[in-house]
């Protein structure tokens, strides 16, 4: 059995609370001056997902921290100059451009192991290869269509082969257009100094549970690994090595590690309101979230209508530094409408109330209709508030 060492530190919950709200990007002055690209690089990962109500989750994520930035301006930010690379972290994410060598050790395993029980043909890979060399970045339509005629899952040669080039490393997307991954020759996308695997695979963890740490302000273990999508015991493999320090949160059942940045300073400042992503890095795991916000949170997109509780996207509300409410949202041309609104009382009206407006605006809505709430008299406060 593992012997930890002793704690560094014996936070309350709420400590806890504020150093992983600041440690987001939520508590305090927001880094304008980086920008959408500030943020990238300082939660790692921004992860991506069809899904489309408001606005893409990849947009809501610099939203929900900076405010009203124009979405293009996201979308350039991510994509023009080399500045990051799409892959599998968390699950689908862009990356920062700077963590491709920190991902040599997946890059490895994946090369080491079958893909999607997909067989190509002999040269189907090497021709994916020649066509990207010699016309430049393409979609899988592009490359020669992505789907035989079968279900979704029935990618076409080209597909595939593109798909596990991706996953060794050889193929990178560089962009999304119309939702389609756009793929290059990482010899071309990535910059030199960067294209490497000269890093061994103990090494690539240690760097992504530190940065996982910094990200988060402080976690446990599962918190941690999971950032990233890593196993346990590479966590605790490498942990001592990463300079995270151990810490006690008053009612969190296990250990917990700390970035020790965040432990030097009390947090403080201005609290963001706004609407959250449910694959916002703040609450993509829902045990962490309730033990963060005491806020129980289920993305229900995948459930039978009837059987939702909440709705089909339904977007928790920050503000005051606690989760106040969801909302399930959607747009009737220049409405935003507030599909199905559940707040914590009447304190939540104002702070929902002004999150709805925000959103309104930023993607070119004039005004917000609430339709469905249980509660008569908060919906009747709720309405009022937003005229």
């Amino acid at each position: 059995m593992t012997t930890l060492p002793r704690p560094a530190a014996d936070l309350s919950a709420d400590e806890a609370r504020r150093i992983a709200l600041r440690a987001q990007g939520f508590l305090g002055a927001p880094n304008r001056q980086g920008g959408v690209r500030g943020v990238l690089r300082h939660l790692g990962a921004v992860q991506l997902d069809t899904i489309s109500v408001l606005a893409r989750s990849h947009e809501l994520i610099p939203y929900a921290r900076l405010g009203a930035v124009g979405r293009r301006q996201v979308e350039a930010a991510y994509w023009t100059d080399g500045h990051a690379f799409e892959y599998w972290s968390h699950a689908a994410c862009i990356l920062p451009i700077e963590e491709w060598p920190h991902f040599a050790f997946r890059r490895r395993a994946y090369r080491t192991r079958p893909h999607w029980h997909h067989d190509l043909p002999d040269g189907a890979y090497e021709q994916v290869i020649k066509q990207l060399r010699a016309e430049g970045p393409l979609t899988a339509t592009e490359l020669g269509g992505a789907k035989n005629k079968g279900e979704w899952w029935d990618w076409s040669e080209s597909k595939v082969a593109v798909e596990r080039a991706l996953m060794y490393g050889e193929v990178v997307c560089v962009e999304r257009r119309g939702w389609k991954r756009v793929y290059d020759l990482a010899e071309r996308a990535i910059p030199a100094e960067l294209l490497h695997d000269d890093i061994d695979d103990r090494e690539c963890v240690r760097r992504l549970l530190r940065q996982a740490g910094e990200a988060l302000g402080v976690g446990t273990r599962s918190d941690i690994a999971d950032y990233h999508r890593l196993k346990s015991e590479q966590f605790d493999a490498v942990i001592e090595a990463t300079g995270l320090v151990p810490v006690t949160v008053q009612g969190w059942s296990k250990p917990a590690w700390a970035d020790p940045a965040a432990l030097a300073s009390v947090p403080r400042g201005r609290h963001r309101t706004t609407l959250l992503s449910p694959f916002d890095s703040l609450v993509w795991e829902r045990a962490r979230t309730e033990r963060l916000f005491g806020f129980t949170h289920r993305l229900e997109a995948y459930v039978p209508k009837p059987k939702r509780v909440h709705g089909y996207f339904a977007m928790p509300v920050l503000s005051g530094g606690r989760l106040v409410g969801r909302v399930d949202p959607g747009r009737e041309g220049t409405t935003l409408v507030a599909r199905q609104v559940s707040l914590d009382g009447p304190k939540a009206v104002p702070a929902v109330a002004g999150a709805l407006l925000e959103a309104a605006g930023w993607v070119g809505c004039d005004s917000v209709r609430v339709e469905r709430m249980e509660d008569a008299p908060l919906k009747q406060a709720l309405v009022k508030a937003l005229t």
